[in-house]
C-alpha cells in the first residue's frame, strides 16, 4: 500500500544544553523573559516530519512518499534522500526560498525549545495530492497553513483515508478550521500537550475528539501512549531504549508505526507496540534518519520486548 506523507522536509540544527530549562526560566518573570543557553554540542541533521516518517516506513519495507516543498539549498538533502532510498517524486523546489530549517535546543530532561524557519514550506499548497489511485493512505503532518487545508480537502475528494497530525501548527488555525480537519480525518495523532491545545482552540473535550475519528492516539513521551478507538482505550507502554541520544523525531517514528499498522489492518495493540518500538530505535540515535535495523532484528526485538512474536511477517506493502 502506497502512503503519502504530507509535511516538511527540513534541516535540523540540534544543540544540547547540559542543564535543565526549569532552572533558568522564572515562571513569574515570563513577561520579560530573556534567557540564553550555552549549547557546546551541535549537529546538523536531515529531518522534517514528512521525510522522517517516510524514512521509518522505509525501514519496514513500506512504500512511502514524502510530499513537501523545499528551497534552493536542497541539493545536499536530495543526495541524502537518494542514498537512503527515499523517493523525491513529490518533492517540489521553490527556487527563491530556503529549505525549512529547525533550531532545536534539548536539555537534560529531554525538554526541547525549537525555533523554525518555514522557508519554502509556506508554498506547500503548490503540491497536490495525487488522484490517480496510486496513493491509498495518507498523513497530514505539520506543513504550510494553506497547504494543510488544501491537502485535507484533496485527500477527502480522492477518497484517501488520512491521519491528522497537527503538531506545533495548531495555533495557525481557527476553531472552524480545526473542526474541519477533524471532520475530514480518519485518525488523529498528537502528544498530550497538543491534545490539550486542540481542545482549547477547538472548544471540544478530549472525549468529543475521540468520538469524531476512528481512532485518537495520544503520546506521552516516556510514559507511553494511549490509543482510543471503538469505545475502548489501549494503553501502550514505552519501550526501554538501549541508549538515549536524542528525542528529535521520536514522534515521527511513532506515527510511522501507526501508519504501518493501519496499512496492514493490524489490531491497535500490535500497532501501538510497533510504533513504540520504532520510537525506541530512534531515540538511541541522533537525528531523525540515522537509526537502522533489519526486519529480522526488529521482529526479534518485538518478541523479546512484548513476550510474543509479531503476528505476521514483515514484507513490502
Amino acid at each position: 500500500m502506497s502512503i503519502l506523507v504530507c509535511g516538511s522536509v527540513a534541516f535540523d540544527n540540534i544543540m544540547i544544553f547540559d542543564g535543565r530549562f526549569k532552572n533558568h526560566i522564572l515562571p513569574d518573570q515570563l513577561h520579560i523573559i530573556n534567557v540564553a543557553f550555552l549549547a557546546p554540542k551541535m549537529q546538523i541533521q536531515y529531518g522534517g516530519c514528512a521525510a522522517n516518517i517516510a524514512y521509518n516506513l522505509s525501514l519496514l519495507d513500506c512504500e512511502a512518499y514524502a510530499m513537501a516543498t523545499v528551497g534552493k539549498d536542497f541539493s545536499k538533502y536530495a543526495d541524502w534522500m537518494d542514498i537512503k532510498g527515499l523517493s523525491r517524486k513529490y518533492i517540489s523546489i521553490v527556487e527563491d526560498s530556503y529549505t525549512p530549517r529547525a533550531f532545536i535546543i534539548t536539555d537534560m530532561d529531554d525538554n526541547q525549545i525549537t525555533a523554525f524557519h518555514p522557508g519554502a514550506m509556506e508554498q506547500s499548497h503548490i503540491n497536490r495530492v495525487p488522484t490517480d489511485g496510486s496513493i491509498r493512505l495518507g498523513i497530514l503532518s505539520p506543513d504550510g497553513r494553506d497547504g494543510m487545508l488544501q491537502h485535507a480537502a484533496q485527500f477527502k475528494e480522492a477518497s484517501i483515508p488520512f491521519m491528522f497530525d497537527p503538531g506545533q501548527g495548531i495555533p495557525m488555525f481557527t476553531k472552524e478550521e480545526l473542526d474541519y480537519f477533524i471532520e475530514q480525518a480518519d485518525w488523529l495523532a498528537c502528544n498530550d500537550y497538543e491534545a490539550q491545545m486542540i481542545c482549547k482552540h477547538s472548544g471540544k473535550t478530549l472525549q468529543q475528539l475521540i468520538d469524531s475519528v476512528h481512532a485518537c492516539i495520544v503520546t506521552k513521551g516516556s510514559a507511553g501512549s494511549t490509543i482510543y478507538a471503538g469505545n475502548q482505550s489501549y494503553p501502550i507502554a514505552a519501550v526501554e531504549a538501549t541508549n538515549i541520544q536524542d528525542p528529535t523525531g521520536c514522534g515521527d517514528a511513532y506515527r510511522a508505526g501507526l501508519l504501518y499498522g493501519i496499512a496492514r489492518a493490524l489490531d491497535w495493540q500490535t500497532t501501538g507496540r510497533i510504533a513504540a518500538l520504532l520510537g525506541a530505535y530512534k531515540i538511541a540515535c541522533a537525528g531523525g534518519q540515522n537509526h537502522r535495523f533489519t526486519k529480522e532484528a526488529f521482529a526479534q526485538r518485538y518478541a523479546d520486548t512484548f513476550g510474543q512474536p509479531l503476528p505476521f511477517s514483515l514484507y513490502r506493502q
